[in-house]
């Protein structure tokens, strides 16, 4: 799990404004379900508090799920987090998707 969760880090936290996408749709409060599609990583929110973020791919016009993993809100948005601080980002806090 350690991998996919490094690779979906690499590829949907790899800039400022990638990382503002998806931290604003996990803070958002609006969006009770729903999907968030980034560069080959999908966030699905199951609820206000659950996620699912999984690898999606088209293999003969089917859709094929591999390597996904569920978490928590709270530990989705650290993990998110930590790594943006370490690649030099503006943190985003949940009072900013106000602004």
């Amino acid at each position: 799990m350690e991998e996919i969760i490094h690779s979906f880090l690499e590829v949907e936290v790899s800039d400022q404004e990638y990382y503002d996408d998806i931290i604003r749709f996990i803070y958002s409060y609006n969006i009770r379900c729903g999907e968030y599609e980034g560069n080959q990583f999908v966030v699905k929110k199951i609820d206000i508090l659950n996620f699912i973020v999984f690898e999606e791919y088209e293999i003969d016009n089917k859709r094929e799920i591999h390597h996904s993993f569920s978490i928590s809100k709270k530990k989705l948005i650290k993990m998110i987090n930590d790594y943006a601080k370490k690649q030099g980002f503006i943190f985003r806090e949940f009072n900013w998707i106000k602004e």
